[in-house]
């Protein structure tokens, strides 16, 4: 019989039977989990799992550049040492865990809920006894002194958007503290998940972040055939990829639209409002969804794209892609643009490493974070080298970060539209395996979509824990606020351009 190990080292998409997962010592578990991130690690999740009367904490842990996962696990009753002080990036995952099963992590320098919701079980850190938590008893941070005044805006906001409210500690109009404060709609997805998956599971999983179907579908997707050691067929790979990049096409080129509108320069913002359209009408031709749901099914994929089908959607990118390079080119161009841009809202690159910050926020930063090339899958694999990092961290580098994007996904779709593989579509997922974990990790147009499955004795789901990139990067938009002017807001806010539905599961 072999030794357990007390780390478990995994790849992205690999499962394991949860007898193999030792159960450390809390003290040494805390020591192994510094220990990882201090080996040039980063933590995609911290979270807990029911076990009997006490609960299972989890910590996965990326080593990027050997594209591995370190995964640790402990048991606690009620309460455990807070990592924060040592390891910001997981100040929201311990105040998830006391929100939803009531562990306290004691000495958390900033302890109160993420959401305003009832707990999973019979009660929280905080006493609420499955009562929600009122808004207006939520404790802010504030800045004293006499000339210091306070903002409110939100959770109503005069747009259509989801409630959100930000609070900023302001000297005049420079900003000192901004604090954040979500989850005013919970959803209670993640326990809606427990005891399947079924006929509708996929259907949530799509509704996760919408403007982020495809990222959260696959992941869901991927965690299915892991625990059921379903390979799926090179063809459906590649266009789950091709549906992907389409999806980071659609939200990049939205959001410098956004960007643009948010400085008043219009030109850009007309165009890109319409190109938006034409790149989710080319999710539409794949599978009837602008936004590709239906398309992703746990072994493969449910349409396909036939040599007709892919000369058009050739033919219409092409020319959307001649419209692309001229919207982007009036808005990097202009020196009025550049100057509004360069030097707003930024963020070092250590204050980043330190929350964790991914996706595109992170990589403004310098932080090579991007799961395509260090945690690839499928059509990914030994294809993508094409990594988009920028180093000043302001709104300009995330704009960028964007439009260089842009022109790697265009590549990237028009070749995967000539060059599908010749395989099945799809393949059917058999029976998950009772008593295992898995986890996959996707890059989604904001970052790294990260889920991770833990099942029972029939296969079912007991725990599904998912990682959205706006959970670990609405940090990010408070640091890039520090000392910048209150009316700099809206535009580091879009340059971030986070989900509140994503962060609010």
């Amino acid at each position: 019989m072999s030794r357990l190990k007390p780390v478990q080292i995994l790849r992205n998409g690999d499962s394991v039977p949860l007898a193999e997962v030792t159960i450390l010592e809390m003290d040494a578990f805390f020591t192994a989990v510094k220990q990882e991130a201090a080996a040039q690690g980063r933590v995609v999740a911290l979270f807990a799992s029911p076990a009997g009367d006490e609960f299972d904490l989890f910590a996965l842990i990326a080593h990027d550049w050997q594209g591995t996962l370190a995964l640790l696990r402990t048991r606690v009753v009620d309460r455990y040492p807070s990592l924060t002080p040592e390891l910001p990036a997981v100040h929201l995952f311990e105040r998830e865990i006391a929100e939803q099963y009531g562990v306290v992590a004691e000495g958390h320098p900033w302890f109160k809920p993420v959401r305003f919701h009832r707990s999973y079980s019979a009660g929280d850190a905080w006493g609420r006894d499955q009562q929600p938590l009122i808004p207006g008893d939520m404790d802010y941070y504030r800045v004293e002194g006499s000339d210091v005044h306070e903002v409110a805006v939100g959770p109503v906001h005069a747009g259509v958007i989801e409630p959100g409210h930000f609070r900023f500690q302001c000297h005049g109009e420079k900003v000192l503290h901004m604090e954040i404060s979500l989850g005013y709609q919970h959803r209670g997805l993640e326990p809606l998940l427990k005891g399947k998956p079924g006929p509708a599971t996929m259907q949530r999983l799509e509704t996760v972040a919408g403007d982020s179907t495809i990222a959260h579908a696959t992941a869901y997707a991927r965690i299915c055939e892991s625990l059921s050691h379903t390979a799926v067929p090179p063809r459906a790979e590649a266009i789950r990829a091709l549906a992907l990049e389409l999806e980071r096409l659609a939200n990049h080129v939205g959001d410098i639209g956004g960007l643009a509108t948010d400085i008043g320069y219009l030109p850009t913002a007309s165009y890109c409002g319409r190109l938006r359209g034409d790149y989710l009408n080319l999710t539409a031709d794949l599978c009837g969804s602008r936004f590709g749901r239906t398309l992703v099914r746990p072994g493969g994929v449910a349409y396909d794209i036939d040599k007709d089908r892919a000369e058009k959607m050739s033919k219409q990118l092409a020319l959307v892609t001649r419209d692309t390079k001229g919207a982007l080119a009036l808005f990097f161009d202009c020196p009025s643009v550049l100057a509004r841009l360069e030097g707003t809202g930024q963020v070092a690159m250590d204050d980043a490493e330190a929350l964790g910050l991914v996706g595109v926020a992170g990589r403004a930063c310098g932080l090579a974070v991007d799961a395509r090339l260090h945690h690839p899958w499928g059509a990914y694999i030994r294809n993508f080298d094409q990594a988009v990092f920028e180093e000043t961290g302001d709104v300009h580098a995330r704009a960028k970060v964007r439009q260089r994007e842009i022109v790697n996904s265009i590549s990237w779709v028009k070749q995967a539209l000539s060059s599908l593989p010749d395989t099945e579509l799809s393949l059917p997922a058999g029976a998950l395996a009772p008593e295992s974990l898995a986890v996959t990790l996707v890059e989604g147009w904001r970052g790294e979509v990260a889920h991770v499955a833990l099942t029972d004795k029939q296969g079912a789901f007991c725990r599904y824990k998912i990682v959205d990139p706006s959970f670990r990067n609405w940090s990010g938009l408070a640091m890039a606020l520090r000392d910048e002017q209150i009316s700099d807001f809206p535009l580091c806010n879009k340059s971030f351009n986070l989900s509140y539905c994503g962060f609010d599961l």
